[in-house]
């Protein structure tokens, strides 16, 4: 099959992408700060600014959300066993060896079976968990008469490990940029939107007549 330069990645989604990584950053930074890791802020200028971009990063999240029901973008999620094996076994040990990916991006198929398994799980479970324990730890005030103080402690702790986890998913992502190839060639099709992706005679067809703007020329 035919390697063209496509473009899956549209504008909305790759403003998405950066501004998300722009607002993980800051809460990251502030959310260390809130818990002593540094003081290159005091801790009122911590928590404002930490409160202030979870609620932006939330806006963000109910757009990207809506955006990806309406565009059909969430059926690149959906987790899938054919091929998981190969391409754990690559990351586990054959790319160690040298040995090619096993897996080509598709038009239809952007992510591979371990790609959409981890953001599927970082969308369905590990999002939300901090999601809602930071809005419950930020309206603790409202909710907390004659609550025992023991829930407030497994609050802060679900938001914390919530916050580890997706740091350790930051540094796993920005390792994967490093492999396989340049880091430059990775990063370029979330800046661009255009990736080499291997298409059928179909959908070669069906992107030059129906959307030649997303399919550069030969």
């Amino acid at each position: 099959m035919p390697i063209r330069k496509v473009r899956i990645f549209d504008g909305f989604e790759r403003f998405w992408h950066w501004t998300q990584m722009l607002l993980i950053f800051t809460l990251l930074f502030t959310g260390l700060r809130i818990h002593g890791v540094h003081d290159w802020l005091n801790f009122d200028q911590a928590v404002n600014i930490h409160t202030l971009a979870a609620l932006g990063l939330m806006l963000l999240w109910v757009f990207a959300i809506f955006w990806h029901l309406t565009t059909g973008a969430w059926r690149h999620y959906l987790p899938t066993l054919n091929g998981l094996w190969p391409v754990a076994r690559y990351y586990a040990w054959d790319i160690f060896k040298g040995k090619p990916h096993p897996y080509r991006k598709h038009f239809w198929r952007k992510h591979n079976p371990l790609q959409a398994l981890t953001y599927a799980a970082l969308k369905l479970f590990l999002f939300p968990a901090i999601w809602v324990s930071g809005l419950t730890y930020l309206f603790y005030n409202y909710w907390q008469q004659g609550v025992s103080s023991p829930w407030l402690y497994w609050v802060a702790n679900i938001h914390v490990f919530s916050a580890y986890a997706i740091l350790s998913f930051v540094i796993i992502h920005v390792y994967m940029l490093t492999t396989g190839g340049s880091f430059s060639h990775h990063l370029m099709p979330m800046i661009s939107g255009y990736d080499e992706v291997e298409l059928t005679e179909a959908e070669e067809a069906y992107l030059e007549q129906d959307e030649p703007g997303r399919i550069k020329p030969s």
